[in-house]
Order: structure tokens, then sequence, then C-alpha cells
């Protein structure tokens, strides 16, 4: 058994892992990294190069573990392709938006490694294998999907062969969300555990529940409504919007608050395949039809422009990380001078990103969003809160010290979360052996 860390770097990023198996070559996700262009955003295939690739499985559809499915694809035009219905769906419709975003790097900085955009739809808790006549023996490597409780359609990879069973994390979460509810994954009998690490580096808040959080956050929505602002709250158009959405659900049905909400067009797409899934899948709120209930308002590219900052509104806009040209970035540029206005945090953002550098910043700070604008003051409101849809460290720990597998391999995380990780489960599992595995080297499982 062998595993390469295909990521250019310990980090987030373009998240892809190869793993070779019972005679089976497999790729464990293709991401692509959300901060580069060109070869930069690809996973680093080189350590694999020449060798035949016999299936690409697919844990979920953001973009840093979908994005580079159809490059992959186009170099691998033998492997089959397996994930979900759902991460199938969402994929689609994201994949399709990555091609406009190809495309306008293509044309913008010359890159010509682009293309323009079968795979087999599993079922949790089925064993699947690579072959497509489905015989296999005792040796044959089988795997099956398990729910990760991320996002629609997110999933752990079990896999058995040659009489051992490692097990994929991806991206989990093990609390109940205001729309997904928690991970559900085995319980017993994993010898390599491959275990995201995206939180590694920060601690659960003493006291911290998500009621509370939900909470704080209406009383910030609140108080920006009272000085007459607006609030922006940057979002994944998958998972984030939709959880944001329930957030407000509950707000007017509690009778907290009750405001126009406004969301983008990639969102609202994939609001509908949550609320066409509501009753097919594990849910909170499996009734609930956001898009009508919730009723929000749909900005794109070009109502943007037209669409002012109105005071007693809230605008869950992507990119999470408000990247340049973004919808969440344009918009912040008309926030950050107005102290009436609120930018919310409620997920993750690469420090060195947009949306990381406004995080940080603080009152009077000259802050750039865009290079292609003049830098602004900030002036705006600036607060965080904790909704993240990845598994606390220490549930991460708690998991890992439940199984006590042989081996476990730390990915998914910037340096500090890693070492944290690693450090922690060193300590609690002495006879575990615990790997960070470096980038492109080979290692033996």
């Amino acid at each position: 058994m062998k595993f390469i860390n295909l990521t250019r770097h310990t980090e987030i990023g373009a998240n892809s892992y190869y793993l070779e198996a019972g005679g089976t070559r497999l790729i464990l996700d293709c991401g692509m990294h959300p901060k580069d262009a060109g070869e930069n955003a690809l996973p680093n295939w080189k350590p694999i190069k020449g060798q035949t690739i016999d299936a690409i499985l697919i844990t979920h559809a953001h973009q840093d573990h979908i994005g580079t499915l159809p490059v992959l694809m186009r170099r691998q035009p033998h492997a089959r392709v397996f994930m979900t219905e759902a991460t199938s769906e969402i994929g689609s419709l994201l994949l399709h938006n990555s091609v406009n975003v190809m495309t306008r790097q293509r044309e913008e900085l010359g890159l010509t490694i682009y293309p323009l955009f079968g795979q087999q739809l599993c079922r949790y808790r089925q064993p699947y294998t690579t072959s497509a006549d489905r015989i296999r023996d005792d040796n044959a490597l089988t795997f099956e999907f398990w729910d990760a409780g991320h996002v629609l359609g997110s999933s752990g990879i079990l896999l058995r062969a040659e009489g051992r069973t490692i097990f994929y994390t991806g991206d989990v979460n093990f609390d109940d969300q205001t729309i997904m509810q928690s991970a559900i994954f085995p319980q017993s009998d994993i010898d390599v555990l491959i275990m995201e690490c995206t939180r590694g580096d920060n601690p659960e808040p003493t006291g911290w529940s998500r009621a509370s959080e939900e909470k704080k956050l209406a009383d910030a929505v609140g108080a920006t409504f009272s000085r007459g602002g607006c609030a922006l709250i940057p979002v994944f158009a998958l998972g984030k919007t939709q959880e944001a959405l329930g957030m407000f659900y509950e707000f007017r049905r509690q009778q907290q608050l009750d405001f126009p909400a406004y969301i983008g067009g990639l969102s609202s797409k994939m609001t509908e395949v949550y609320d066409r899934r509501g009753n097919q899948t594990r849910r909170q709120w499996p009734r609930l039809q956001l898009m009508h209930d919730v009723a929000p308002f749909v900005l794109n590219g070009q109502t943007i422009n037209d669409s002012p900052a109105r005071a007693g509104r809230v605008y869950a806009l992507s990119s999470g990380m408000m990247m340049a040209k973004t919808l969440s970035n344009i918009f912040a540029r008309r926030l950050v001078g107005v102290p009436q206005h609120s930018i919310l945090f409620v997920g993750y953002a690469d420090p060195q990103s947009p949306g990381g550098i406004l995080r940080s910043a603080k009152t009077g700070d000259s802050i750039s969003l865009d290079p292609d604008e003049p830098p602004q003051t900030l002036r705006c409101h600036i607060e965080h809160f904790q909704f993240s849809a990845h598994a606390s460290r220490e549930s991460l720990v708690a998991y890992a010290t439940t199984m006590a597998p042989k081996k476990i391999l730390l990915v998914h995380g910037d340096p500090p979360a890693v070492e944290w990780m690693r450090a922690r489960l060193s300590g609690q599992l002495p006879n575990s052996e615990v790997i960070v595995p470096t980038p492109g080297v080979e290692v033996e499982l």
C-alpha cells in the first residue's frame, strides 16, 4: 500500500492524494487552489507521471476538492469517477461556473492548459469496486462512502484491500449545523486513518454552542440595522449560503429579526439542489424550502452594479474568502468606509486572501481588497462568528483516539494546525504512527 500527498504544500489548497492498494491506483479528490492560477492551481501530479489511474474518488463538491476534475479526467481518460449523486449534481454546477473563470483567466493570463469542460453515482454505506464488471475477489479493493456531515453529498471514504482498512475523512463535521446533520462514520476496525486538520490551530471556545452563536449573529445584525446600516456576510456558495439562509429562517420563525436577504446566482442554484433533496437526505428541517420560505433576492455580476447598500438588509454573498472580482468583494468595497455598515464573518478565510486580510484589520487601517482598486480606510464594523462546517480539533482527536489506528496521516491543514494535531495525537496514541506526509513523497502504508 502506497500513499502520496499531491498537494503542492502542507496547506488547504488543491487537495489531492494518490493511493495504491490491492493492485489498484486511486486518486482521492482533485481540487483547485483558490488563490493560484494556471499550473500552480493544480495538484502536483508529477510524482504519478506515467501511471495509469484506475479510479478517481471525490468526497464533495467544494472547489478545493473537485475543481480540477476536468483536467485530471483529460489526463486520465480511462479512470472511472465515483461520487455521491448530490455531489455530482452540485459539482456539475460548480464546474460549469469554473469554466467561466478558467476562460477569463486564459484570456487575461494567456493560459492554455485549462480544458473547457462518466462518473458513477454512489450511495452511502454500499460497497463498490473500480472494476466496470463489478467482479471482485478477496484481494480486490472495495470502497464505500459515509456521510461526512460537512455539506450536501459530502463523504468520508472507507477502503478495504489486502486485508486492511483505510479511512479518508475528507472534510468532516461531527456537530449538527443549522441544515446539515453531523457525520456518521465508522466506529471500529480502521488500520490507516487519513484525516483533515483544518481547525487544528484553533481551540473550540469555552462554552461555545451553535444556539448561542446564532443569537450573537442575530444581535449583531440587529445592532447594524439600529445604526442605519446593512450587513454583508461573505459565504461559500455551497454549504455556508444554505446554512446562513437556515439561520435567517430561524430568526424570522422565532420573531427575532425579519429582513430582506440577498444571495448570488451560483448560490441560488446550489440552494435549489438543497431544496430538491430536502426529503432525500439527512438534514434538519427536511421540509424547509429555502428559496421559497426565506425567498432571498438573487444578485449576479450585472445586477450587483445596480444594487446599492441598503439599510436593514443582509447580503450573504460569495466568495467566502472575498476573492477579487467576486460579489462579496465588490460589495465589501462599498461598505468598508461607512461606520454604520457591518461585515460579519461566519467561516474560514485564508489569512492571505482579501477576506483574511479584512478579518485581521483594525478600524482606521488602510486595506486593499482588490489590486486593481485603490486602498480604502476601514471604518465599518467587523465581527467574527464560529459556524465552521469543519470538525473541531477536539472532536477530531476524540475520533482518532476512539479508532486508535495503526497509522494516522494528517492532511488538509495549514502547518500550525497539522503540527498541533501531530503533537496531540502522538502523545495520546503512543502505539499509533502519526505521519505528516511531505508533499510529493511516497509513504509506504
